[in-house]
C-alpha cells in the first residue's frame, strides 16, 4: 500500500473515529523577516495567544487553564510543520519499516493539501 493510500486510510479512520474537539490555544509570532508565524506552542520572544473558540485574544497568564487541543489536531499539524519545511520525509513503499526514497515535489504538494485540510477538520477555526 502506498503512503498516500496510507495516509488517506488513517485520515479517514481517523475522522470516524474523532472525538468532540476541545478548546484550542494558537500562538502568533512574528519572523525577523516580518512574516506571520503560527504555533501550537508557546514560542519564546513576544507572542499573543488565543483560544480559538473565544473572539478575543487571550492573556499569555492563562495559558496554565487552557485545555489541551485534540491528538488529531497535534498529530495534523506537526505533520504539516514537516511538510513544509525543507526537512526529507522518507517514504516506506515496500513495507519493510524503512524509508525507500524521499517524497516528490508532486507527493510533498499533494500531502500538504491532505493535511491541510485535516487542520481544518481537526482544529477548530480562529473566531473573531
Amino acid at each position: 500500500m502506498t503512503l498516500f493510500r496510507s495516509i488517506v486510510l488513517v485520515l479517514g479512520v481517523a475522522l470516524v473515529a474523532a472525538p468532540a474537539l476541545a478548546q484550542q490555544r494558537v500562538y502568533k509570532s512574528t519572523s525577523t523577516g516580518g512574516v506571520n508565524q503560527y504555533s501550537d506552542t508557546r514560542p519564546e520572544g513576544q507572542y499573543s495567544a488565543r483560544n480559538l473558540d473565544t473572539p478575543r485574544a487571550v492573556p499569555a497568564t492563562t495559558a496554565a487553564t487552557a485545555p489541551e487541543e485534540s491528538a488529531q489536531c497535534k498529530s495534523v499539524r506537526s505533520n504539516l510543520a514537516r511538510l513544509q519545511s525543507n526537512e526529507s520525509v522518507g517514504i516506506d513503499s515496500n513495507g519493510d519499516g524503512k524509508p525507500d526514497r524521499n517524497l516528490s515535489a508532486d507527493e510533498r504538494k499533494s500531502q500538504i493539501d491532505l493535511n491541510q485540510a485535516a487542520v481544518k477538520t481537526y482544529c477548530p477555526p480562529a473566531q473573531g
